[in-house]
């Protein structure tokens, strides 16, 4: 297959996008040739069959100048490729953008897109798209007939335990790794660790361009709380250093709430680490321990405090079989290889394997 691939960030080192090059790494491997035009380029090691081209962000050049890049750079490469389908990885933009000249050279298009968010973008990236894929059903906003899940693909490789799991003779650490945003909740997160001995982590800065008041909201609730020595607003990690905080959990968090099908849980309970959260999409990976991992609500902090403080009080062998339980049903139900052979199903066949 010779795949033309619309990205958003391709740059090993972005501490939210750098899972992107796993997914085109991996992609390669089933494809002749993977041509990437993306949106920003950073640093990236891939295999010889895979090209990137940037329309520019990383430059500072303007949207319009952008836009203008993206035709030069688009039709630039289907003059000296015929390609077999189009995936555009939450770029509902480009598929808008570039749908009526690949669908006139009769290039399917298959959108990625897992956010409840709406916008003007991805309607009319939707109405050029042959199928549409998402992590789950719930994280697509809009009803289709086209939609196709596929589930997350997390490198369970990577995210994987330590040996040893964290001694009991630490104190427990709790870490959530998030965007600083409302939606993320972590102020539930925060008020319900209040009354705990239990240290918490914070990972994750504010998305660039957005207002940093949620930070200093935070800010003030752990100063007001009197949590400042045991509670961290880490910022942005390297995929290395999140990997670390995860490895050193006793617990992880996600209140992100139905629609939002956060992977960040995906990749904690793939480090083997019990962990907490709001979706309910998650039930189903959960097992025997869904009352005990999943709240009510986001916005549910005296029953998070009840769920952080029962698993407090595990010893680590009941925590770490706990971590096993949920890492087994990520393998088998969210890793990557899993994730790119329904993917390369849907691109070449419309449809997901048999």
């Amino acid at each position: 297959m010779r795949l033309l691939l619309f990205n958003l960030a391709t740059d090993e080192t972005d501490p939210v996008l750098a899972f992107a090059c796993d997914w085109i790494s991996h992609l390669a491997d089933h494809c002749d040739t993977i041509d990437v035009l993306t949106m920003r380029r950073g640093s990236y090691q891939l295999p010889d069959n895979a090209r990137v081209f940037s329309v520019g962000r990383e430059r500072g050049w303007s949207k319009a100048r952008r836009t203008g890049n993206f035709y030069l750079q688009l039709l630039r490469l289907l003059r000296h490729q015929r390609y077999d389908a189009c995936f555009a990885h939450m770029m509902p933009l480009f598929a808008g953008l570039g749908g009526p000249i690949l669908r006139a050279r009769g290039i399917p298009i298959t959108l990625w897109y897992t956010h409840r968010q709406r916008s003007w973008q991805l309607r009319l990236g939707q109405a050029f798209a042959q199928r549409i894929v998402s992590a789950d059903a719930s994280s697509y906003p809009y009803p289709s007939e086209r939609l196709r899940v596929l589930g997350h693909g997390i490198d369970t490789d990577y995210h994987s335990p330590l040996l040893q799991p964290p001694s009991d003779e630490d104190s427990p650490l709790v870490v959530q790794v998030a965007r600083l945003s409302a939606i993320k909740n972590q102020a539930t997160t925060i008020q319900a660790v209040n009354d705990l001995p239990a240290r918490l982590a914070l990972i994750g800065g504010v998305q660039p361009g957005f207002p940093e008041a949620y930070r200093a909201e935070l800010q003030s609730l752990i100063a007001d709380l009197g949590l400042s020595a045991r509670c961290q607003l880490v910022g942005d990690q390297s995929r290395g250093e999140t990997l670390a905080w995860y490895q050193r959990a006793w617990i992880a968090v996600n209140m992100s709430p139905p629609g939002l099908f956060d992977k960040a849980a995906l990749e904690s309970m793939a480090c083997g680490v019990p962990t907490i959260v709001a979706n309910p999409a998650f039930a189903p990976l959960l097992g025997e321990h869904r009352d005990l991992l999943l709240t009510d609500s986001p916005s549910d902090a005296p029953g998070l405090r009840k769920r952080i403080a029962h698993i407090c009080g595990l010893s680590r062998h009941e925590r770490a079989a706990i971590g096993r339980q949920l890492r087994a049903n990520v393998v088998r139900e969210h890793s990557l290889p899993r994730l790119i052979d329904r993917l390369m199903s849907v691109l070449q066949t419309g449809e997901l394997p048999a």
